[in-house]
């Protein structure tokens, strides 16, 4: 059955293919762009795909972008937008750990409101929340992002057992390291602010921490497990994806409970 599927940052990467392979699928997408450039581009390249998406701009910090959603009827909203940042935490602009949090967690938590006071009118519905590997996981110069998907994590949680009673569905998508770019972007960016004549963080160190990004996943494959597990009445609170990335996340969570200090 076609489902009408709100999806947030949908002009790149894993936002942008799954907005577009779940129209091919049948169903009904309304995708969101942070800004109006992005709006031709996304439709033009729906239109490339021989689909159609209903695509309007919403920077989801911005409240009177974010109130648009109430124009539209939806039974599935996707929680994709989100920014990046890496470096390390002992060093880092408080300004650039701020704006993570205010886009990947205050931001995504008050469109997540907006669809579940929607959910509770019409008695049914689902919210799905991009998280990541970083959800469960952190590593050294990943910080930043990791505690945002931490925070999200706990949303998550919290926000499917308050759902729960009004027949609402909440869940978590956790993708592994997908070579969109986005992952990419997010170690470059350290660069612009460290000095090394002033910073104590080993610039060395840094670097090699950076070559992860060498090694990243096809990104096709999450948005056809993105693509499949979305529109589903029933499947698990967790999505992670690929398998070896599920494998990392339950073993270092494991490893948490018997690593000594």
């Amino acid at each position: 059955m076609a489902k009408t599927i709100l999806i947030t940052g949908a002009a790149t990467g894993l936002g942008k293919g799954t907005a577009i392979g779940l129209a091919k699928e049948g169903h009904n997408v309304i995708a969101t762009v942070e800004i109006d450039a992005q709006v031709t581009s996304l439709r033009e390249a729906a239109k490339a795909e021989g689909v159609h998406l209903e695509v309007f701009k919403m920077d989801i910090k911005n409240p009177a972008d974010r109130a648009r959603m109430l124009r539209y009827d939806f039974d599935i909203f996707v929680a994709n937008a989100a920014i990046n940042e890496g470096g390390p935490l002992g060093e880092v602009p408080m300004s650039i750990f701020r704006e993570i949090f205010e886009v990947n967690v205050f931001s995504t938590l008050e469109t997540a409101q907006l669809a579940a006071q929607k959910f509770v009118r019409k008695g049914f519905g689902k919210i799905i929340f991009m998280s990541s590997m970083a959800g469960t996981m952190a590593g050294p110069y990943s910080g930043l992002y990791a505690a945002s998907k931490h925070a999200l994590e706990a949303i998550a949680k919290s926000l499917q057992k308050e759902m729960e009673h009004f027949g609402i569905k909440v869940a978590t998508i956790n993708p592994g390291p997908f070579e969109t770019g986005f992952n990419d972007r997010a170690v470059e960016a350290k660069w612009k602010w460290y000095n090394e004549d002033i910073h104590y963080s080993p610039a060395t160190e840094m670097r090699e921490k950076d070559r992860r990004v060498e090694d990243q996943f096809d990104p096709a494959d999450m948005i056809a497990k993105m693509v499949k597990v979305i529109p589903q009445d029933s499947h698990k609170f967790r999505t992670a994806y690929p398998p070896e990335t599920e494998e990392q996340m339950k073993k270092e969570e494991a490893e948490n409970w018997t690593k000594e200090i």
